[in-house]
């Protein structure tokens, strides 16, 4: 297939990102300044984000560039939203890791490659380009996790991390071998038209292979038991990273499939995600309670955010897609403002991040505005109305109803009131008063850093998105997939 003007337009944003990691690569090879080099990918990331916008606002046209790939507004939407979550990233870190005694600049290298990994999986309509951007996006965050070489609790969770998600991968591989040895094709469109009908066990088996490693890409349960270690042991803005943009990036690729290849069709694999979606939403919540570590508290209400997010996928309809959309929008900007909080407390000089219930009592009267940024994102994770995560739980509710699905709406009600009071008990201990006064050594002027600034932008985003959503939406509609039947 010969690439016409057309198909490098409609991979220009990919090809920027591509562009920005050589130019990073080359920058840090001549000579190592840490300004410098996390300027020039901010830029290059911000010019990607940039165009991805720009062509999803004027309607971009739907262009299949080679069998792998797919840019349309839907890959666009997503490509924005992971280029967004990746830009925040590289501006924790470079608040993070101004004061760390090593090699700095590597980071934003390693961050720009995983973030072209998230871009190939947005645009991605066949297996292989889905394996491909997949393994793009998580090889990178074995180091990135472990980047802290001279502490204990990175390298563990790095370590962690790299055993588990190798096993995954060959779960996947291996699955998708089996069912290309009974389909013949490994495009979403051929492998979904195949399961519609009678499909053999070994397809099956294949299938299953393959859903078990989006689950644990996803820490879906029972496939979520890597997620609380690696968050805790993972630097604040990793932990951020792997929060958001690593998995929009898998749940976009799995709600394309979903949609375009019939996915609603298939009784059997409509069933199993609702179990999965049923028990990351009870576990989720129930083990998040016993959490006196906040990224481990973050980790399992992640596992039942996405299990809320699971639900909008099920629910199928006119208004699965973008309320998913939705839901990973106002998860994502949430989450930003909660991990940019953790990492402006944080510092990697110490022995550890600033993640113990405990090291936040008070923080009202030492850092107002760091502790109303995040009782705002808590607020919002809860799902309390004026806020964006209301608006996502709005989205996901409204799709359940739609389709009937009372059981998991019922968890998913039940869940939320968990949630709130887990949320609640560390928004309570801001306003303590801590006898003993303590602080960690993170900077003080934290509003004349650009991490600073950003978390205050997220904190004005997920407001916007709670008190005046139409302009996202329409964001959203622009992102639209075609729905089968």
């Amino acid at each position: 297939m010969n690439l016409g003007s057309a198909h490098l337009t409609a991979l220009t944003p990919m090809l920027l990102v591509s562009a920005t990691i050589v130019i990073v690569m080359l920058a840090i090879a001549f000579k190592r300044r840490h300004r410098g080099n996390a300027t020039l990918a901010v830029f290059g990331l911000n010019l990607a984000l940039l165009t991805s916008l720009g062509m999803l606002y004027i309607g971009h046209e739907a262009i299949t560039v080679t069998p792998l790939f797919v840019v349309d507004g839907y890959a666009l939407f997503y490509t924005a939203l992971i280029l967004v979550a990746t830009l925040a990233t590289a501006t924790l870190s470079y608040a993070y890791l101004e004061g760390f005694k090593g090699e700095r600049e590597e980071m934003y290298l390693l961050l720009c490659l995983s973030a072209l990994g998230g871009v190939t999986l947005a645009c991605a309509q066949h297996f292989a380009s889905l394996f491909i951007g997949l393994e793009l996006l998580s090889v990178p965050l074995y180091a990135m996790i472990a980047y802290p070489v001279k502490s204990r609790r990175p390298l563990e969770g790095g370590l962690k991390y790299l055993v588990l998600s190798a096993v995954a991968s060959a779960f996947m591989l291996f699955g998708i071998a089996l069912m290309y040895s009974q389909v013949g094709s490994l495009l979403f469109l051929d492998v979904g038209a195949y399961f519609a009908g009678s499909a053999s066990p070994i397809a099956v088996v294949g299938g299953a292979m393959l859903l078990i490693g989006l689950a644990f890409k996803l820490s879906l349960v029972p496939f979520h038991m890597w997620t609380p270690d690696v968050y805790e042991g993972a630097p604040a803005p990793v932990a951020n990273y792997l929060a958001t943009a690593s998995k929009v990036a898998v749940f976009a690729v799995l709600t394309r499939y979903f949609v375009e290849a019939g996915g609603y069709y298939q009784i059997s694999l409509v069933k199993v995600l609702s179990w999965l979606a049923f028990l990351s939403i009870i576990l989720g919540n129930v083990l998040a309670v016993r959490q006196n570590n906040v990224k481990r508290m973050l980790a399992y209400s992640s596992i039942a955010h996405f299990g809320y997010c699971m639900v909008a996928l099920i629910a199928g309809g006119p208004l699965a897609v973008e309320a998913v959309g939705a839901y990973l929008l106002t998860y994502v900007v949430t989450s930003l403002g909660t991990f940019g909080v953790v990492t402006l407390t944080s510092s990697p000089m110490g022995e550890r991040d600033a993640d113990a219930i405990y090291d936040y009592r008070g923080l009202f009267w030492r850092r107002p505005y760091l502790a109303s940024i995040l009782t705002a994102m808590l607020l919002s994770l809860a799902g309390i109305p004026l806020t964006a995560g209301f608006i996502g739980k709005f989205y996901a509710i409204t799709a359940g109803v739609d389709a009937h699905l009372w059981w998991l709406l019922g968890a998913l009600v039940v869940g939320s009131a968990i949630g709130l009071y887990y949320y609640l008990r560390l928004m309570v201990s801001l306003f303590l008063r801590d006898p003993s006064n303590r602080q960690f050594n993170a900077p003080l002027d934290w509003a004349q850093r650009t991490g600073g600034i950003m978390t205050l932008l997220a904190m004005l985003l997920m407001l916007a998105i709670g008190i005046y959503p139409q302009p996202f939406i329409h964001l959203l509609q622009l992102a639209s997939l075609t729905l089968p039947g």
